[in-house]
């Protein structure tokens, strides 16, 4: 098999090198010996007025493009453009969904924030960049490469491949003449100079080879056993030995029996009095609400703290208790109503009160302690405040 495509490889090349030239010609070219040589010969061929022509090395040559005074290609723009419409669809689409669509309450997180958002934002950026780039190559920018390049084959082009540094001047340029153009080229150090003439059969005016049926079966084919073979690897490959050393461990899962431990447990209940890092213990943790009467709310009130307590009872306190703290929730009628929180036994409670029964609970309302930290709690017991005094004002809090 392996002889057959070697063979097959063979022919296509020695039929390549038999191609037959045509008398129109393609460019001249001439060969440098140093890269301080083809440097000066490029510079010198730019202030001439040449624009078409290329430098061919056998190795890069830092600097050739300020001395060539290439342009900016486009690739880096569409690459940012199309990112930019990547990240742009991401924020959209997760907005769209997250925000408006479909809200849900998560933790009294917002509907819609940055950090959650950056997976998908970066894989979109990088997958629709990615991708318009390496399609608008192939098909605009650069296109496929010729697979018979006039330059190949040719005296030039094997000696610039191994230690000679060439320059050509394409037929194409405006200012393009035989006789100049030989004579600039002796002008500037250029020896070996050679024309060289298109094949007979110019890829340049036939279909695109991106077009061809058989480069589309064989992109079809190539994505077809990709596709296949990685499907395998993750489906199958990776829980064979010695693959599966990843999720055969010795280990016990949660829940699962265990036969170390007496009881027949794998998982340990926490030390007794074990406190979580970023945890301080609510002192009156089931004591009736007398006794929290001298707690003192730390927090100032500003409009920033109001603003968080707001935010906070909006997202775990009106669902029941309402947005006004009146017991006129969406869910009235559904459960035990909630009390008002502009009863005269309300507004008479001490802050130390309000923040106890958010912590601790009370009746059918259970504890928000795990919920809501230290800081909010008391920053809702302010926003409280300002409802009470806003729905139950008197004259004096109109001066």
């Amino acid at each position: 098999m392996i002889g057959k495509i070697k063979n097959k490889l063979k022919e296509v090349n020695n039929r390549n090198l038999e191609q037959k030239r045509s008398d129109e010609l393609y460019a001249i070219g001439a060969l440098f010996d140093t890269p301080d040589e083809i440097m000066d010969a490029a510079g010198k061929t730019t202030e001439a007025g040449y624009e078409e022509f290329d430098v061919n090395t056998p190795y890069p040559v830092h600097g050739m493009d300020q001395a060539m005074k290439l342009k900016n290609t486009m690739v880096g723009k569409t690459t940012f453009i199309f990112g930019f419409l990547g990240t742009t669809a991401a924020l959209l689409m997760i907005g769209w969904m997250s925000g408006i669509d479909y809200q849900n309450i998560i933790g009294g997180k917002p509907f819609f924030a940055i950090p959650p958002a950056i997976p998908i934002t970066f894989e979109l950026t990088v997958l629709l960049g990615g991708l318009a780039t390496a399609g608008l190559m192939l098909t605009l920018f650069n296109r496929l490469p010729w697979i018979n390049n006039p330059l190949h084959d040719t005296n030039y082009i094997k000696q610039t491949a191994s230690d000679k540094f060439g320059l050509v001047i394409y037929a194409k340029d405006k200012n393009f003449n035989i006789a100049t153009v030989e004579g600039f080229l002796q002008s500037i150090g250029g020896k070996s100079i050679e024309k060289i003439n298109f094949f007979e059969v110019r890829e340049d005016r036939v279909r695109t080879p991106i077009f061809d049926f058989k480069f589309i079966a064989l992109l079809a084919v190539v994505t077809v056993v990709t596709a296949v073979t990685a499907y395998g690897i993750l489906r199958y490959v990776l829980f064979l030995p010695p693959f599966d050393f990843m999720w055969k461990q010795e280990k016990v899962l949660p829940q699962e029996k265990s036969t170390f431990f007496a009881d027949g447990f794998s998982m340990r209940p926490p030390v007794e009095g074990t406190v979580s890092r970023g945890y301080i213990p609510y002192e009156y943790q089931g004591l009736p609400d007398s006794v929290v009467t001298l707690l003192a709310n730390p927090l100032p009130i500003n409009a920033e703290v109001l603003a968080k307590g707001k935010q906070r009872f909006d997202t775990y306190c009106s669902p029941c208790h309402g947005y006004y703290g009146e017991g006129d929730s969406r869910l009235r009628g559904q459960f035990p109503n909630p009390p008002s929180l502009h009863t005269d036994k309300v507004r008479q409670w001490a802050d130390g009160n309000i923040y106890h029964v958010i912590t601790n609970g009370q009746n059918v309302m259970s504890s928000y302690a795990k919920q809501i930290s230290r800081d909010d709690r008391w920053a809702i017991v302010h926003y409280i405040r300002a409802l009470q005094r806003a729905l139950n004002a008197k004259d004096e809090d109109l001066n």
